[in-house]
């Protein structure tokens, strides 16, 4: 394993990120679900209607129950990282204050669920809450993909020396160190395979 930090260069705005894998996709879905569904209730509510939401009740916690397993990952995924730290940093502190400000928003809409502007602004947090998230889990992408491409440069530089050897006891100890940089590389594909 290398300890030193990968060359990597970001050469892209981290506030300005796109999906670009299969897992932050999935990994989204599920509050994109709900965020939709909040979206989708009809806009003009009928002004008869009074009282509190329970199913928004519901659904805003299990949101932030969300949120926070999100937030306890992410914090251990910072600790770890080698690269993106302050990026990583930066977008846990977004999370965790849009998921503030959609409580409090959500908070509001469901003491009064037929009031237009509040259903809104919760819609909107909502929208906000998601886009922190989305940052998040593609910057906690990137750092996976930027720990596995070290491993790799690991396993290309042990192979290289491979090729180079001179004597039958350094090919043994090379081929010791290459199938254990290959069976590292290999856990690692597999791990972030699932």
């Amino acid at each position: 394993t290398s300890a030193k930090m990968p060359n990597i260069k970001l050469k892209i705005d981290p506030r300005d990120l796109h999906i670009q894998t299969f897992t932050v996709e999935k990994l989204l879905e599920p509050l994109i679900i709900q965020v939709t569904t909040l979206v989708n209730c009809p806009q003009n509510p009928s002004s008869k209607k009074k009282g509190c939401s329970k199913r928004a009740r519901v659904l805003l916690a299990s949101v932030e129950e969300a949120t926070w397993n999100l937030l306890d990952k992410g914090e251990k995924i910072a600790k770890e990282a080698i690269v993106f730290k302050e990026e990583l940093h930066a977008a846990l502190a977004d999370v965790q204050r849009e998921s503030q400000a959609l409580k409090v928003s959500a908070e509001a809409f469901t003491s009064d669920p037929c009031y237009l502007p509040k259903r809104q602004a919760v819609v909107q947090a909502a929208r906000s809450l998601l886009t922190a998230v989305t940052r998040l889990l593609i910057l906690a992408d990137m750092v996976d993909v930027a720990y596995l491409l070290d491993h790799l440069t690991v396993f290309q530089r042990t192979f290289e020396s491979l090729r180079n050897v001179s004597s039958k006891s350094d090919l043994q100890k090379t081929y010791q160190k290459f199938r254990k940089d290959l069976e590292n590389l290999d856990y690692l594909a597999y791990k972030r395979q699932q």
